[in-house]
C-alpha cells in the first residue's frame, strides 16, 4: 500500500516542487502566460479529447457533474453558517470554502489514483467548478454578474461541442483527436508547476485566521464528500474522486479574484498556502481512506 501511495503522491509533489524551486531560484515563469495557455488551450483540449473518447455513458458523466453542483451547494450553505458563527466576512472568505482546487491538484491526484476513469470523472468536477468560479465566484467578489466573462471562456465551448458530438454519435477525425490530445497533454504538468510557483510567491499573514479557514475547507470538504458518496451509494473510482475533489485545498484562482476585486487578498493567500501544506500532510491518510 505504501508503494501505491508513493506512486500517486510523488508525481504531484515533485511537479509542484519543481515549479516552487524554479521560482525560488529567480527563473522567469510568466504566470499570466502559463495560466492563459492552460485555461484557454490545454484544459479545453484535454476535456474535449476525454469527452469525445468517453468510455462511460454520457448520462453517467452528466450525473457525476451534477454531484459537483450538489457539493457546491453544500459548501455554500455550510460555509455561510460557519463564517457567520466565526464572525468573518462572507463575501471575503466564502470562496475559500466553496472553491476547492479541483484543477491544479484534484485532477492529477484523481488521474494517478484511478487512471483514465479517475481523470474523466475529475474533469466533470473541474468543468462544473470552473463555470461556477467564472460566474458565482466573480459575483461574490465584485457584486456584479459575469455572464460576458463566461462567454469568453473556451472551456464552455469545448464541453458543449464535445457533448454535442457525443450525443449525436458523430465520429471525430483521428487527426483532430491527435491534435487535441497533444495540446491537452501539457495541462496537468503545467497546472502542477503553476501551483508550485504560486505557493512560492505567497506569504503567511494572519496565521490564526488562515489556519482556521484551511481546517474548515478540508474538514467540510471531507465531510461533504463522504456524505455524497454514501448518499448516492458510490463505489470505486466514483467514490474516490468525489471525496478527493471535495477535500482539496483552497483554489489558487481565489487569490487572483480577491486581488482583482480587493477582497482580503493577503488573508486569502495565507489560506491557500496553509491549506495546501495541510493537504500534502493529510494526503497519505486521505488516499488510504479512498483506496481501502
Amino acid at each position: 500500500m505504501f508503494q501505491i501511495l508513493f506512486n500517486i503522491i510523488a508525481p504531484v509533489i515533485l511537479c509542484a516542487g519543481l515549479g516552487f524551486l524554479w521560482a525560488k531560484r529567480g527563473n522567469a515563469f510568466h504566470m499570466e502566460t502559463i495560466s492563459g495557455l492552460v485555461t484557454n488551450i490545454g484544459a479545453p483540449m484535454l476535456i474535449f479529447t476525454t469527452l469525445v473518447q468517453l468510455k462511460m455513458s454520457l448520462s453517467s458523466f452528466l450525473e457525476f457533474g451534477l454531484l459537483a453542483v450538489y457539493s457546491f451547494a453544500c459548501f455554500f450553505v455550510i460555509g455561510c453558517i460557519v463564517l457567520k458563527l466565526c464572525r468573518l466576512d462572507i463575501r471575503d472568505f466564502l470562496p475559500a470554502i466553496v472553491f476547492p482546487n479541483t484543477g491544479n491538484m484534484g485532477m492529477p491526484l484523481c488521474f494517478f489514483a484511478f487512471g483514465d476513469v479517475g481523470l474523466t470523472l475529475a474533469l466533470a468536477y473541474f468543468a462544473v467548478y470552473a463555470i461556477l468560479q467564472f460566474t458565482l465566484g466573480i459575483w461574490m467578489a465584485s457584486g456584479t454578474g459575469s455572464f460576458t466573462q463566461l462567454l469568453k471562456t473556451p472551456l464552455i465551448y469545448a464541453v458543449g461541442i464535445a457533448l454535442f458530438l457525443k450525443f449525436f454519435e458523430i465520429e471525430v477525425p483521428k487527426w483532430v483527436i491527435n491534435t487535441t490530445d497533444l495540446l491537452g497533454g501539457f495541462t496537468i504538468p503545467l497546472m502542477l508547476m503553476a501551483l508550485g510557483v504560486s505557493l512560492s510567491n505567497l506569504s503567511i499573514k494572519h496565521l490564526k485566521q488562515a489556519t482556521l479557514l484551511s481546517v474548515l475547507r478540508l474538514g467540510i470538504g471531507f465531510a461533504v464528500g463522504v456524505a455524497l458518496a454514501t448518499l448516492f451509494s458510490l463505489e470505486g473510482a466514483a467514490r474516490g474522486v468525489v471525496i478527493l475533489e471535495c477535500t482539496m485545498p483552497v483554489a489558487v484562482f481565489n487569490y487572483l479574484i480577491a486581488l482583482r476585486y480587493d477582497r482580503s487578498a493577503a488573508q486569502m493567500a495565507g489560506t491557500i498556502l496553509v491549506s495546501t501544506l495541510l493537504s500534502f500532510i493529510s494526503l497519505p491518510f486521505l488516499l488510504l481512506f479512498v483506496l481501502a
